[in-house]
């Protein structure tokens, strides 16, 4: 998750409150004041960044000290929920037979999100299908195709009409016993009265049960207006807020969207057709927080285990050998990558950022070392010495260097592993969030 100076922002200003030895009054108002810069930063609207640092003075005016909790502990949790709210709410997504239709301007990745959305759904048991009605963008259903394809999913278009209802109705003839139906729209530089007029009789004859609004998380607070515009043109039931691994504006699109009354349903964390996520506030902040998301990666976790054939004990328990490392980086590509893991597991802050790159950069070189080694070595790399190095390099086509460097990163791993296993909380935030769902830090 990019949004890195938000991040960043929040982890100093928890940090030095927890390193602080009393919540005076400066460190208070000074604490807001970096709150406010590091929102801000974030492409947060400046009034709710305002109406947000007012709201907590507010609470912490009125509201009595909690039985247990320290100054500090008080000050850093009322924020903590203040951010959620300002996020929005989580979204709890229907499970069954429906219609949806995503809308939405060029460039936003409705395209590739209907096909994440497909893949959501098929996980869950429903039959899916994929409708292309845009004809503005010759290469739209051709891309949807071969992506449907890929996943097995049924995808229903005709380049040669440049009529997108007539394409509709065909569609919907050809798809009519899939389960669940995703209509991709097509878009325009803005939300024109063309555009709105094709949405329309788009929905009239496909009665959609879901509009979503496909919008990226670079759009930052200007995301507000795109959402109240197409909410009031033609009624929204959420937005779908994409691009969220690679913009440092997420922040501010997640909360306009909020501002703007409209539910945001599912963030796009990344390119792979896994990388949709149900959005949920708790575990935005958690992540900002670094406390990561452990209920997401190990709910993607199960599903690589029961395809690898894999047990949570196998992938998470006993000794860490290099005979585990090498199942891990066979999962890790179903999962996304290591980057990405680190910051579900809350460690990426914690890693040196020449371990995760390293780890991105030669884990296809480490999978073929690996592949030369004998079973005995990946289950004891203690045995590994040089003669054995040289006869791996030349059995992997891979120098002696890069035979050490895996060994490095496995020693690595390994000690990190030890250190985070069975990782929470830290014991001076646990008392302090008894009783909230907090999930996503591991609480």
């Amino acid at each position: 998750m990019v949004v890195s100076g938000l991040a960043d922002g929040l982890r100093n200003i928890f940090n030095k409150i927890t390193r602080a030895p009393i919540m005076s009054d400066e460190l208070r108002e000074s604490s807001l004041k970096e709150l406010q810069r590091a929102l801000i930063m974030g492409d947060v609207d400046v009034k709710l960044v305002l109406d947000f640092t007012n709201n907590i003075r507010d609470r912490l005016k009125k509201e009595k000290l909690p039985k247990g909790l320290s100054q500090k502990e008080f000050f850093i949790k009322t924020v903590y929920e203040e951010l959620v709210k300002l996020m929005g709410e989580r979204y709890e997504p229907e499970i069954k037979p429906q219609k949806i239709l995503l809308v939405g301007t060029y460039g936003h990745g409705k395209t590739t999100t209907t096909i994440k959305l497909a893949k959501f759904f098929m996980k869950r048991g429903l039959a899916v299908g994929a409708i292309s009605t845009d004809t503005y963008r010759p290469a739209a259903f051709e891309q949807l195709r071969q992506l449907g394809e890929k996943l097995g999913v049924p995808v229903y278009g005709d380049p040669k009409k440049k009529d997108a209802v007539s394409i509709l109705k065909d569609g919907l003839k050809e798809l009519g016993k899939r389960e669940l139906i995703i209509v991709d729209s097509a878009g325009r530089d803005s939300l024109n009265k063309e555009l709105i007029g094709e949405i329309k009789e788009l929905s009239k004859v496909l009665k959609p049960d879901k509009t979503y609004l496909v919008l990226g998380a670079d759009m930052g607070q200007t995301a507000r207006k795109q959402a109240e515009e197409f909410n009031k043109a033609v009624g929204l039931s959420g937005v779908i807020v994409t691009r969220m691994d690679s913009s440092a504006k997420g922040g501010g699109a997640l909360s306009a969207c909020a501002a703007a009354g409209v539910p945001i349903t599912f963030i796009g964390t990344g390119e792979k057709m896994e990388d949709l996520d149900i959005y949920d506030p708790e575990r935005f902040i958690s992540k900002l927080l670094g406390y990561g998301d452990l209920p997401a990666l190990m709910e993607k976790a199960k599903e690589v285990m029961e395809e690898e054939k894999m047990t949570p004990e196998e992938l998470l328990e006993g000794e860490f050998t290099l005979n585990k490392f090498y199942k891990q980086l066979e999962a890790t590509k179903k999962m996304g990558s290591f980057r990405k893991i680190m910051e579900q597991l809350g460690l990426s802050a914690k890693l040196p950022p020449e371990i995760v790159e390293e780890s991105e950069e030669k884990m296809k070189a480490f999978k073929y070392i690996m592949d030369s080694m004998t079973k005995k070595e990946r289950e004891d790399p203690s045995i590994i010495n040089k003669n054995r190095i040289r006869r791996i390099a030349t059995g992997s086509g891979r120098s002696e260097k890069d035979v050490r460097d895996l060994l490095k990163q496995y020693k690595l791993t390994k000690k990190m592993v030890s250190k985070f296993k069975g990782k929470r909380l830290p014991r001076k935030f646990q008392k302090m969030f008894k009783g909230m769902s907090l999930d996503g830090l591991g609480a």
